[in-house]
């Protein structure tokens, strides 16, 4: 009899059936999720995958709860009254078609404005317009087009969600089964229960088909449970019209147990259970290893590899200590200047705060807030400092889900995704067509041999192998250069890297440093009220001359500026009252008739009256001139600087001969000349201090801030470098490049582990329970490889 299935979700609809558009349905419910898409021009949801939906359920005075603002403010991860983010659990997302539809929210509701989904997690990021629509309206929504989210405020106090074992419990039946298969299957390994005839056992002989059956039984809970994500897998991949891997698995599964079961029936023989529970288990034991490593390489990037990113703490008694991000605690109060990251949620305890949340929601305009208000992890302050008071720990997590946001994405393609993907499309064809050409030829000249050989085919060949070569490798080298302090956005950033023939440098802040830094007054002396402005218009900046003049300056009460100006490329401006100060370069602070110093130099003026400069003797990082040399055995190098010439008889000694060196260069000269030289079609690697070079970093194809006590943290970079690994950054390039090279060999050594298991499959040499360890172990062995490679590489590594 034929069934009606359900435009929409794909169940049988043949007692209900509900008419529209000349297209069935279950329920009023599925008929009008259909009707939401097709009015909001979101129809090509079906084109993506048919049937891809889930029935709604009713949620009237469900998620009444949620006008609790308590209980929002819980759920949220930003909440500033006018923008709320939400990151919701949703169990139904599971291909294509969902991310489209659920990516495509804002059309559904205008107020919404992006949503990102994270489909290994199953979860969906949503920012939208709180005067506009409520959190509950939004799972309202999500709930009436099927796709309604797993709340538990359990869950959110404690940040811990429950541990998905269900793959453990198929490992341990399928084991289980095996096992007692192998037991039941002994009399047949051996001979033993031949006949009565031939003199077999005769116990064995009287209830062999007891065993028989036996095996049946513990082979059903092996294909209908523990092998049925193969199925579902297939299935789905058979309805987008996609080949995907699990399809030649999941035919080999359906082959062994329907003729094993016809076997026993007819009492032919004693079928295949043992090669048919052995090749489930093996599958999903090679399954839960690389589940574990991938969790634990997330694991380690998360939460251990941490930002090297420094905050200034002030302690009970008034002082300010630089401590690193993750020692913040509950309760600690901190400095922050302008232009830093906000590292944590905060209550503004001093000062106006101006804060850009581009960061974290992709809009440029700032939000004014006043002492008392709510600051939440990821804004940036601009012009004034401020004083916060923590009110959570850092979470790691989360700011690395902000840095990997698709706001600042570049657009690089990932060129290892793209040789898997283009290879697997190719693959399950491939075996499929040798699968039945093999079995047509051994029927026609041993039969006998046409059902091993059609099994053994379609389960030794497997593209998982080299599939998993890709993330494990640069998953693992993530890993590794986060302990050695090199923390990179993602692995697309390891490709980029190992690419790069050309690189540039910032000097100030980048390879000077300002920890041993000395400086010289020179010019009219300062009154007190004078040196009071001075150190306090310092304390805001964070500009690496800035910081180290403040710290070198004597100590002044910590008064709260009128009003501060930061001039990009030139200084800062301070003003308490009548008294106006400023701070920078030579023109800015309108020197005219005294001859600029050659040396590096911070010039002042008090109320547009030069007073004289602060001149700096630069410290150079330990070890540059070696890197250097290094480097220029590879690299073209080039040197930009915003500070004068002053430096240029030093620099000449410590860099290679006729390299580049070029002075006064302001911000845009920096990001141009890093596009003149992509025109030119080389791969430009930009390091920097994040300050004055922003644009450079963002427009390169890898841009590395320079982190040394300093919370400077622009998303548009690439990779934050600790300053005391700044020696190491050549090791760290040829690393990414060895990593490359990894992959290529995890290849190589996937294409002969699949010719070689085809050749003995085709040649009717291989049984399909021998097959089925093959086929896991080819996957587990290129992960060893490439994890014990990128092991060896980073013990290299210092």
């Amino acid at each position: 009899m034929d069934t009606t299935n359900c435009y929409h979700c794909g169940d049988d609809c043949s007692k209900t059936i509900i008419e529209f558009d000349e297209k069935n349905f279950c329920c009023n419910g599925c008929k009008t999720v259909y009707e939401i898409f097709s009015s909001n021009d979101l129809s090509y949801y079906y084109d993506l995958q048919s049937a891809a939906g889930a029935t709604p359920k009713k949620v009237e005075g469900k998620y009444d709860f949620l006008d609790t603002p308590t209980i929002v403010e819980r759920l949220t991860e930003f909440n500033d009254g006018d923008l709320q983010i939400v990151n919701l659990y949703i169990p139904h997302i599971h291909c294509s078609s969902c991310i489209w539809v659920l990516e495509n929210l804002n059309k559904l509701n205008p107020f919404i404005n992006n949503s990102q989904v994270d489909f290994p997690k199953k979860t969906v990021r949503v920012t939208y317009r709180v005067s506009d629509i409520s959190l509950k309206d939004l799972i309202i929504l999500l709930a009436k087009i099927g796709y309604e989210p797993y709340i538990s405020l359990d869950d959110y106090d404690t940040k811990k969600k429950g541990v998905d074992r269900s793959l453990i419990y198929k490992v341990g039946i399928a084991g289980f089964a095996f096992g007692n298969v192998m037991f039941l299957s002994f009399p047949d390994y051996f001979d033993l229960a031949s006949s009565e005839s031939d003199g077999g056992e005769f116990w064995l002989n009287k209830y062999q088909d007891v065993f028989r059956w036996l095996m049946f039984v513990f082979s059903l809970p092996v294909v209908f449970y523990a092998g049925k994500d193969y199925f579902i897998s297939a299935f789905k991949g058979l309805k987008s019209k996609i080949l995907n891997i699990d399809v030649p698995i999941a035919l080999g599964i359906s082959v062994l147990f329907i003729r094993s079961t016809l076997e026993i029936s007819f009492n032919w023989g004693p079928g295949f259970f043992d090669s048919l529970t052995g090749l489930v288990f093996f599958l999903l034991l090679g399954k839960f290893f690389q589940q574990k490593t991938y969790s634990f390489l997330s694991f380690e990037r998360d939460y251990k590899s941490y930002f090297p990113i420094a905050v200034t703490r002030i302690l009970p008694n008034k002082k300010e200590e630089t401590a690193q991000v993750y020692d913040i605690r509950r309760g600690d109060r901190l400095l922050i200047r302008n232009e830093e990251l906000i590292p944590v949620d905060g209550i503004l305890i001093n000062g106006n705060a101006r804060i850009d949340y581009s960061f974290v929601n992709g809009e440029s305009e700032p939000v004014y807030k006043e002492s008392g208000d709510k600051v939440f992890a990821g804004g940036k302050q601009l012009n004034s400092a401020i004083e916060i008071e923590v009110l959570k720990s850092v979470s790691q997590s989360y700011l690395t889900q902000l840095w990997s946001n698709s706001v600042f994405q570049k657009d690089t393609s990932h060129t290892f995704q793209t040789l898997t993907d283009s290879i697997g499309k190719r693959f399950t064809i491939s075996v499929l067509t040798i699968a039945f050409i093999a079995t047509s030829y051994w029927l026609y000249y041993d039969p006998s041999k046409a059902l091993n050989v059609f099994t053994a085919v379609l389960i030794i060949a497997c593209p998982c192998a080299i599939a998993l070569a890709s993330p494990f490798t640069l998953g693992n080298m993530l890993r590794i250069f986060g302990r050695k302090k090199f923390y990179l956005k993602d692995t697309k950033t390891i490709e980029q890297l190992a690419k790069i023939d050309t690189a540039i440098f910032d000097k100030t802040g980048t390879i000077t440093t300002s920890k041993k830094s000395s400086a010289a007054y020179k010019g009219v002396p300062l009154t007190l009220e004078e040196e009071a402005l001075l150190k306090n218009t310092l304390r805001i900046s964070n500009h690496q001359l800035s910081r180290s003049l403040y710290d070198m300056l004597a100590e002044h009460n910590i008064v709260t500026l009128d009003e501060y100006k930061e001039h990009t490329g030139e200084g800062i401006e301070g003003t308490i009252k009548d008294q106006n100060m400023k701070i920078g370069s030579s023109s800015f602070a309108g020197n005219t008739g005294i001859k600029s110093a050659e040396n590096t130099s911070v010039h002042i003026s008090s109320n547009d009256t030069y007073k004289g400069c602060f001149i700096f003797n630069n410290n150079y990082r330990e070890g540059i001139s070696e890197l250097f040399q290094d480097m220029s055995e590879t690299f073209q190098l080039a040197i930009l600087s915003g500070d004068n010439s002053g430096e240029k008889t030093n620099l000449e000694k410590l860099l290679p001969e006729l390299t580049p060196l070029y002075f006064n260069q302001k911000p845009e000269h920096k990001l141009d000349f890093v596009k003149s030289l992509q025109e030119q079609n080389q791969k430009v690697l930009m390091v920097g201090d994040g300050l004055n070079d922003a644009g450079a970093l963002a427009q390169a194809n890898v841009g590395i801030a320079i982190s040394e006590n300093v919370n400077i943290f622009s998303p548009a970079c690439d990779a934050i470098l600790d300053a005391t690994k700044f020696r190491q950054l050549y090791q760290y390039i040829l690393a990414s490049k060895k990593a490359i090279k990894i992959i290529k060999l995890s290849f190589i050594l996937s294409l002969l582990y699949n010719i070689i298991g085809l050749y003995f499959a085709v040649t009717g040499q291989l049984q399909p329970v021998i097959a089925a360890i093959l086929m896991p172990l080819s996957s587990i062995s290129v992960v060893a490889f490439a994890t014990l490679m990128t092991n060896l590489l980073g013990r290299k590594l210092k």
